[in-house]
């Protein structure tokens, strides 16, 4: 009897899941830190232990970090967009739209009426790495920043597109007694605003609307500004239920992979240019090629797990 074990490495955490007849045995979602590799590597040894070493295994690997692992233990890879509307069209086919935000990237899949699919590029303006950044600016951790944004009573303008251009709209804000639960539900609609104008660009965002990824599954604060800002009732806004989010160190020297302060390209002063963003139906934008199969294979496990 096989088993089905499906890894996906993002910018910021990799997560596993286990699934023996159709039924979920295992799963783990951790940080890596920027060792993607060795988190990877004990995250399935320690699911391999729970399967047990005789058992054989289908294994396929997807997230924007996991190219190079996947390649390194000759194990399938299966591109992230191609990953979320296989899965999203088996278990939620009455889906229109799916959103779903990362630790560095945004996506938006438009199921019903013309098939799109749209992600942003070298920008990780409105993800979970600009959340992250914003939080340091208002000295909290992530938790404790969707908790403020759970009392708030007023929205300011603020920029998502880069993290250096929030923090100057932030800090006069602070200066002149802005109320940190106001700036922290300012904040959430920023990444709102980004996913919305950079990847939804005029098309309606309407019908049942899937939420996916790390910062819609943690944050209340955030899943109530996409709510209220696409005008979405509680039947047709479908969010992952939530847990406590994962532990995160307490020395500031092991948060500086998760920030990403310096502004990229499309966010540069000097150019004019909207985010990125393109197609990927066909083009990989971490190969520049086309996701080989959506097979699943266990080539390579006693390799990656030795």
């Amino acid at each position: 009897m096989y088993v089905n074990v499906g890894i996906d490495i993002g910018s910021t955490t990799v997560k596993i899941v286990v699934v023996r007849d159709g039924e979920i045995i295992h799963k783990h979602y951790e940080r890596h830190f920027s060792k993607v590799r060795e988190k990877a590597v004990e995250l399935v040894r320690a699911a391999r232990g729970l399967i047990g070493e005789d058992t054989p295994i289908h294994c396929s690997i997807t997230g924007s970090a996991g190219l190079g692992v996947a390649k390194a233990a000759d194990i399938d890879f299966v591109q992230e967009v191609f990953a979320t509307r296989k899965a999203v069209g088996v278990h939620v086919p009455a889906a229109d739209v799916v959103i779903e935000l990362g630790g560095e990237d945004a996506k938006i899949v438009f199921l019903t009426g013309q098939l799109e699919e749209r992600m942003n590029g070298s920008c990780a303006g409105g993800t979970g790495a600009f959340i992250d950044q914003m939080a340091v600016l208002l000295d909290v951790t992530p938790s404790e920043l969707d908790h403020l944004a759970q009392g708030a009573e007023r929205i300011y303008t603020i920029a998502s597109r880069c993290g250096v251009f929030a923090k100057s709209d932030i800090q006069p804000l602070l200066n002149e007694g802005a109320r940190k639960e106001d700036v922290a539900a300012s904040i959430f609609q920023a990444v709102v605003n980004q996913t919305i104008a950079g990847l939804a660009q005029g098309r309606e965002v309407k019908g049942d609307v899937l939420f996916l990824g790390g910062p819609l599954f943690f944050f209340k604060g955030l899943q109530k500004r996409f709510q209220e800002t696409l005008g979405l009732d509680d039947e047709h806004a479908h969010f992952p239920a939530s847990r406590r989010m994962p532990s995160r160190p307490a020395q500031r020297s092991m948060q500086a992979p998760l920030l990403r302060p310096t502004p990229c390209p499309p966010c540069s002063m000097r150019s004019k240019r909207p985010p990125a963003h393109r197609s990927l139906r066909t083009i990989c934008r971490r190969c520049s090629s086309p996701s080989s199969s959506m097979r699943s294979s266990n080539r390579g496990t006693a390799r990656m797990t030795s």
